[in-house]
């Protein structure tokens, strides 16, 4: 067997010109990738942090409806009072049953109203115990609120508008002798005050207190005496 001229194996390989070509040509394809994902992320980070954020604002407006459309209608005397129900523009009060994992059966105050925060203003929903029998009405105070949560908060703002059987919008429902039928709820840019698409509006699903459905008597239920 023949061995390989010496020459032809001491030429096998890279030269150091070409080792070092190869490496300047890997240095401008990294710093080319460096320069493309420094523009790139940033993007990605702010298109998926509006995602979060437009997933939990819808799943917030969820919430708010469900929570608004079971509102009861419930007299603080268990009488032929108003219901307990006081709506403004930046605020809503209402009783509903009790919505928590840990509470037992019944019903308790809910409070929608906007809040000062590091952020800016802010929906925070507190509840209270229904004192059944008392003279208290909304617009008196008397409740102690509790268990503050943050529904939705800044750059967004929320206001409220109501309507009843005559379906024109109100900015405030103060002592009225029914329940709106329908609540509107208004996201705003807080910076522009613009109203945002992902305003939304729910029904009220009662519509009389729970002894109009058995009563016989007229005097209990005036509201369903013809006029």
């Amino acid at each position: 067997m023949r061995r390989a001229p010496t020459t032809r194996r001491r030429c096998a390989g890279f030269t150091l010109v070409e080792a070092l070509a190869a490496m300047l040509l890997m240095t401008i394809i990294l710093a080319a990738l460096a320069t493309i994902t420094a523009q790139w992320l940033p993007n990605w980070d702010r298109g998926f942090a509006r995602l979060q954020s437009g997933g939990s604002l819808a799943l917030s407006l969820e919430r708010l409806t469900d929570d608004i459309a079971a509102a009861q209608y419930v007299s603080a005397d268990a009488g032929n009072g108003p219901p307990l129900f006081d709506g403004g523009e930046l605020s809503v009060t209402f009783v509903r049953t009790t919505l928590a994992p840990n509470a037992a059966a019944g019903l308790q105050v809910v409070r929608l109203a906007e809040a000062s925060g590091e952020r800016g203003p802010a929906l925070v929903r507190s509840t209270a115990p229904l004192p059944i029998g008392s003279d208290y009405s909304p617009e008196n105070g008397e409740l102690t609120f509790a268990n503050p949560v943050v529904m939705i908060h800044a750059p967004y703002r929320v206001s409220f508008s109501y309507a009843g059987p005559d379906r024109v919008w109100q900015s405030t429902w103060h002592g009225r002798a029914a329940l709106p039928r329908a609540v509107r709820i208004s996201l705003r840019d807080n910076a522009t005050s613009l109203v945002l698409g992902a305003s939304t509006s729910t029904l009220i699903h009662a519509e009389l207190p729970a002894r109009c459905t058995w009563s016989r008597m007229a005097t209990l239920c005036p509201m369903l005496v013809p006029r």
